[in-house]
C-alpha cells in the first residue's frame, strides 16, 4: 500500500520532519515502513495496517506543528506507541488483561521498537501474554529481564497494569561488600542496577523518574514483599535462583487480581549457601504442570550480547550443575534439560 500525507502551509516542516527527518526515521525503523519526504508532502509505502499508522503519526505531527507545537523525541515515541496500539485495542475492545496484545512490543529503544530476536525470545513474550505466572530460565545475554521489564512498560503505558514492581533478592555473588551507606533505596540499588538499567533505556529519564516518585514504578528487594497483595501490577522477580523456598513461596502468593508475574534465573548460577534450598528449583518441580504458568527455557543460542559471550557460556558449560528438571511434553513448556542448561543473567 502506498498513500501520500501532505504538510499544510500552515505547519512548520522542521517539527513535523523533525531536525535532519529525525522523526521520519523514528517512524521507518518503528513500524517498518518506506517513507520519504519531497515538495511538502510525505509518501508512506509497504504493508497497509502499518501504512495508516504511520499516517496517523504524521496527521498528529502536523497538527502539534501547526499549533506551535515541537515534540521532543520521546513524545514522538510515545505518538508512535499510541497509533501501534491503537488498532488492536479498538478490534478487541480492550477486553482483559492482555486480550488485546498482538506480540508486539510497544517500547522503543534509541528510537527502535523492542522485538524478539530469536524464537525462544518470542516464545517467552507469547508465554507472558497468554500467562498470569512464567518463569524463564536462560543463559546471560538471552534477554529475560531485559524483555520482561519492556512487557511491563509495554503493559503500563497501555493501561492494563497501574504499576510495575521489580524485586531481586539482596544476595553478593561470593564477595562480602559490608554496610553500605544511605537510606534503603541506596543500599539496594547495586543489587538492582540492572532493572535500573532496562527502566533507562525504555523511559525517558524525567517520566521514570515521576513513576518512581509516586510509585508506579517500585524497585525493591525481595525481602520488602513479605505480606502484601499485588493487585493490576506486573511484577518481576529477577536473579531468583537467589531465592531460598520460603522466599519463593511468599512471593509467589503476593499475586493479586488482574496482575501478571515474571521470575527469571538460572538454577545453576545459585549464589545461596546451601544450593539445596533454591527456590527456584522447588518451584519449577512444583508448578511445571500448573494451569496459568509458563515455562521458557532458553540456550546460548538465544544469546544477544557480544558473540564472545556465547563462547564464554559454552566453556563453562560443561562444569554446570544439572538441576533443573526434566523437560516434560507441555504446551506451556517446562524448565531446560541438562544439555541447554541456563548461566543467569
Amino acid at each position: 500500500m502506498e498513500t501520500t500525507v501532505r504538510i499544510t502551509s500552515g505547519s512548520d516542516r522542521v517539527a513535523v520532519l523533525g531536525p535532519s527527518e529525525r522523526n521520519l526515521k523514528m517512524i521507518r525503523e518503528a513500524l517498518g515502513v518506506h517513507v520519504s519526504a519531497r515538495e511538502g508532502k510525505v509518501v508512506l509505502s509497504g504493508d497497509s495496517e502499518r501504512v495508516e499508522m504511520a499516517r496517523g503519526v504524521l496527521e498528529d505531527l502536523i497538527h502539534a506543528a501547526s499549533r506551535k507545537q515541537a515534540l521532543t523525541r520521546q513524545q514522538v515515541l510515545d505518538l508512535i506507541s499510541e497509533h501501534a496500539a491503537a488498532p488492536r485495542d479498538e478490534e478487541d475492545g480492550g477486553g482483559e488483561l492482555g486480550a488485546a496484545w498482538d506480540g508486539r512490543l510497544n517500547v522503543f529503544v534509541a528510537g527502535r521498537m523492542v522485538r524478539a530476536r530469536t524464537p525462544n525470545q518470542q516464545r517467552y513474550i507469547d508465554a507472558i501474554r497468554d500467562n498470569d505466572l512464567v518463569f524463564g530460565l536462560g543463559p546471560a545475554g538471552t534477554g529475560k529481564t531485559y524483555l520482561a521489564v519492556a512487557a511491563a512498560v509495554h503493559l503500563l503505558k497501555s493501561g492494563r497494569v497501574k504499576r510495575i514492581v521489580l524485586t531481586r533478592p539482596a544476595v553478593e555473588a561470593g564477595e562480602r561488600l559490608g554496610f553500605l551507606p544511605g537510606d534503603v533505596r541506596a543500599k539496594v540499588n547495586p543489587y538492582l542496577r540492572p532493572l535500573f538499567d532496562a527502566l533507562n533505556d525504555m523511559m525517558e529519564f524525567t517520566a521514570l523518574r515521576r513513576c518512581m516518585e509516586s510509585d508506579v514504578i517500585e524497585v525493591s528487594p525481595l525481602a520488602f514483599m513479605r505480606g502484601r497483595t499485588l493487585n493490576s501490577s506486573f511484577v518481576i522477580l529477577d536473579e531468583a535462583q537467589n531465592a531460598t523456598k520460603g522466599q519463593m513461596k511468599m512471593f509467589l502468593t503476593r499475586l493479586g487480581h488482574g496482575s501478571k508475574m515474571v521470575v527469571t534465573g538460572d538454577p545453576s548460577q545459585t549464589d545461596l549457601d546451601d544450593a539445596a534450598d533454591c527456590g527456584l528449583v522447588d518451584a519449577a518441580g512444583k508448578l511445571a504442570r500448573t494451569p496459568g504458568v509458563g515455562f521458557v527455557g532458553f540456550t546460548r543460542e538465544d544469546v544477544v550480547r557480544h558473540t564472545l559471550v556465547q563462547r564464554i557460556i559454552e566453556a563453562y558449560g560443561d562444569e554446570l550443575p544439572a538441576r533443573t528438571p526434566r523437560r516434560r511434553g507441555s504446551g506451556r513448556g517446562a524448565p531446560p534439560e541438562r544439555g541447554s542448561s541456563p548461566a543467569g543473567e
